[in-house]
């Protein structure tokens, strides 16, 4: 069984990374994908339909473009991680969370016990809260046995 994963969240440690040589190293026949997570680039993909004087619509303008890939991306998968860092409030990743929630695709989540207070929702529509990539790569390698 080969599975699509999409990796969701903060983008300023090496998460992703972990989890996709995690998955390498075991020989798991797993398709990553994920939003642009180039920070800056991100912020604008909308400047290639005209700059903007207002930091709004410069954002609203990011995020519809943002938004093809991503729930294309969400849309193609069979699930996803979906991490929260300590350090930012990464609001698009409880959007994610909830688009993934509403079309049916299962979900792990991947945060610090410290915040499993504020994400108690969206860690209760998950089917799995994870604490390190690790983990992830252990139900991953679960879910791949035959």
């Amino acid at each position: 069984m080969a599975f699509k994963v999409y990796l969701s969240g903060e983008i300023h440690s090496d998460w992703r990374q972990q989890i996709i040589q995690g998955c390498e190293a075991r020989g798991l026949a797993i398709q990553f994908s994920s939003a642009v997570t180039d920070h800056a680039a991100s912020d604008a993909a909308g400047d290639r339909l005209g700059q903007e004087e207002q930091g709004f619509w410069r954002d609203h303008k990011s995020a519809k473009v943002n938004a093809i890939r991503i729930q294309t991306a969400i849309q193609g998968c069979d699930m996803a991680v979906i991490r929260f860092g300590d350090k930012y409030r990464q609001w698009n990743a409880a959007f994610d969370a909830g688009y993934c929630a509403a079309l049916g695709k299962p979900y792990i989540t991947l945060h610090d016990a410290a915040l499993v207070h504020a994400l108690k929702e969206v860690d209760g529509a998950a089917q799995a809260w994870a604490e390190s990539p690790e983990q992830v790569v252990e139900v991953l390698a679960y879910l791949m046995k035959a």
